[in-house]
């Protein structure tokens, strides 16, 4: 049944109460453990493997929706990870492998409003050694569970550059909502960028959360560690 629209004393439509909304905590710089991954606060000790990680490709592909270039040295690459590390806002988390114990990519909360209850998912830095495995799903999964299950925030954001297939993909695919595009929202690198909106909310996540802890389940994969049903298919089954 369709609930009614509230009205104020003049008449005008007005949103849902929040008699109980309460700011929220902020996020803090914790280790958050999954079965594939874990998440700790970045630190410059991880600069030595994450410089290795994302040169593990000749090229730079991976940096071109950054509004950065890969660091060249290994100098380089510690000023990066020292910065990022001493940031409140976004807050960066090295994504640790779970197989080898040295770090493969870092994350970041960002644009954090404990206020309203909203925080957005930025910063996704997975550098090949990540590509094509469960890693990056359960990294995205230990956030969205840290910021919903655990902080109580109401909505988390996801937002790329319009022509960045790769991460409009991978937004829908965890189960972020498309909102819109924001166009002529950036200059990057000396070119345009139209910046693309996604969103997951607090009473839509038990069922993307759901859909994600089943996926990432052991009885879901082979022995050789190969998927056996997609991502897809359990949300389906959640909606």
């Amino acid at each position: 049944m369709q609930q009614a629209t509230l009205v104020n004393e003049y008449g005008q439509p007005i949103g849902a109460r929040l008699a109980d909304w309460q700011s929220r905590p902020l996020p803090q710089k914790i280790t958050l453990a999954g079965r594939f991954c874990r998440l700790e606060p970045l630190a410059l000790t991880h600069s030595p493997a994450l410089f290795s990680a994302w040169h593990s490709i000749a090229d730079e592909r991976d940096w071109t929706y950054f509004s950065r270039r890969r660091p060249a040295t290994l100098a380089a690459c510690d000023a990066l990870i020292a910065a990022n590390a001493a940031s409140g806002d976004p807050l960066f988390y090295a994504v640790i492998d779970q197989a080898t114990g040295l770090a493969a990519g870092s994350v970041a909360l960002m644009r954090i409003d404990p206020a309203n209850g909203v925080l957005e998912i930025g910063w996704v830095n997975w550098s090949p050694l990540m590509k094509r495995s469960p890693c990056g799903t359960e990294a995205i999964s230990l956030l969205l569970s840290y910021s919903f299950d655990t902080l109580g925030y109401r909505r988390c954001e996801w937002k790329c550059h319009s022509l960045n297939q790769p991460s409009n993909q991978a937004a829908r695919r965890l189960g972020f909502q498309y909102e819109g595009t924001f166009r002529q929202a950036v200059v990057a690198k000396g070119h345009n960028r139209d910046t693309c909106w996604y969103s997951i909310i607090d009473s839509e996540w038990p069922a993307v959360g759901r859909a994600l802890r089943a996926w990432l389940d052991s009885d879901n994969f082979s022995a050789e560690g190969r998927q056996k049903r997609p991502l897809a298919d359990f949300r389906s089954a959640n909606q």
